[in-house]
């Protein structure tokens, strides 16, 4: 099955929503993902397959100069396993780079270092966190 990666693409906030549901194990939400992205985002990538289903999304944040924050990389379960995790951020790179950033950002759990080390290229930094809540 073929994936097409496109950058700012267009997508369904109900869609969005049950795939950021099952990949993060939590119910179904009613985020209105396009008005937050269109908003707040210097851009996204949707993964989407023969059928036209969304089989992947990233969200690429930015604090409108030249940093880019990958978030909440999701690839649906039905296509985990064939490399669309790295493609969503492989297009995401090339976005933030025709966009004039010069870094792209990215945090996640320790069971994805494999993931955003080796399959994304990112490099290890020193870096802070503060929890809020």
């Amino acid at each position: 099955m073929a994936i097409t990666y496109v950058w700012r693409g267009d997508f369904q906030d109900a869609e969005v929503n049950a795939l950021h549901a099952e990949g993060f194990g939590h119910p179904a939400l009613e985020i209105g993902w396009r008005a937050q992205v269109e908003r707040h985002s210097l851009g996204w990538v949707c993964a989407r397959d023969d059928a036209g289903g969304l089989a992947g999304f990233v969200n690429v944040a930015w604090d409108g100069g030249v940093h880019a924050f990958v978030l909440d990389t999701v690839v649906a379960g039905r296509s985990r396993r064939r490399g669309i995790g790295a493609g969503l951020v492989a297009r995401a790179v090339e976005g933030a780079r025709e966009a004039g950033c010069e870094w792209l950002h990215v945090d996640f759990e320790d069971e994805l270092r494999g993931f955003y080390f080796e399959a994304c290229g990112f490099k290890e930094t020193a870096a802070g966190l503060i929890a809020l809540r």
